[in-house]
């Protein structure tokens, strides 16, 4: 699934991070902590790697 805004791509790419052992799960915070355990490498990498351009900083929240 496509990321939906930048700050959601961004959450993505860092629990993507964590997932790989780039970076330490402890580092993560907020969104990409909750997104790290229940989500695939495979997921991640999808929604770190979609494109920025036209997305909105934040998604608009129902």
């Amino acid at each position: 699934m496509p990321a939906k805004s930048k700050a959601q791509q961004k959450a993505a790419g860092a629990a993507l991070a964590a997932k790989r052992g780039d970076i330490k799960k402890s580092e993560l915070k907020g969104a990409s902590k909750s997104m790290e355990k229940p989500m695939t490498e495979k997921e991640l990498d999808k929604m770190a790697s979609t494109k920025r351009k036209g997305k909105p900083e934040h998604a608009a929240q129902h």
